[in-house]
């Protein structure tokens, strides 16, 4: 039987945050000794920490919620390839692979290793490569970088496109260890009701043949 290979990462004061966004600090705000029963912990952290899921609201006004999602697109059958250290990731780099049916794609680069450390430049998404994956069916990008912008970039124009051509982001995944090939997919957002973006415990298993 195959086991479930966790491919988010941890959340401890180590993890690496947007520069001048939130540190992610957890402690409990409720002892044991003062309630006389449990621990009961306060979470504090940016809900673009770590592995996450971006909903539209995080760069359109009037963009979706993430409760507004469609939580289908994040748990299935995904493939997983691999692009090693690109210096932007287009359509040049992924016309040779065979994508017709696949409906969620992860993109392994090997280009942010220490996560402790949050990278000061990354391969991008190249905004025209959102058209091309539409036409393939490809309805969830996920990316083991923390965005699929340049990480100075204003106008964010790759969240913009694959929003455009109905493409979800899933952003910061820990894929150092995994091979190419196909999976079952889980990764589900938090139902939060006014969120730009959520948290998410992803994880793959090996699919098998049956697999959708």
């Amino acid at each position: 039987m195959n086991a479930w290979i966790d491919i988010s990462q941890r959340l401890d004061g180590s993890v690496a945050v947007w520069p001048g966004d939130t540190p992610f600090t957890y402690r409990v705000n409720w002892s044991k000794e003062e309630s006389g029963s449990v621990n009961v912990g306060r979470i504090c952290m940016s809900t673009h920490t770590g592995t996450h899921v971006d909903a539209p609201f995080h760069f359109d006004n009037e963009g979706k919620k993430v409760i507004e999602l469609d939580l289908e697109l994040y748990i299935g059958r995904a493939r997983v390839i691999h692009i090693p250290e690109p210096s932007s990731i287009g359509i040049k780099e992924v016309s040779a692979l065979e994508l017709d049916g696949v409906t969620r794609l992860l993109i392994r680069t090997d280009a942010w290793r220490d996560r402790s450390i949050f990278p000061t430049a990354i391969p991008p998404i190249e905004p025209e490569l959102a058209e091309y994956m539409a036409s393939r069916g490809i309805r969830l990008l996920g990316l083991d970088l923390p965005s699929v912008d340049p990480i100075d970039s204003k106008e964010l124009s790759a969240h913009h496109m694959l929003t455009r051509f109905g493409i979800h982001i899933l952003e910061g995944l820990v894929l150092d260890d995994v091979q190419p090939g196909e999976y079952e997919l889980a990764a589900l957002p938090l139902p939060l009701a006014d969120a730009d973006g959520s948290p998410v415990r992803a994880v793959l298993k090996k699919a098998d043949k049956k697999g959708r």
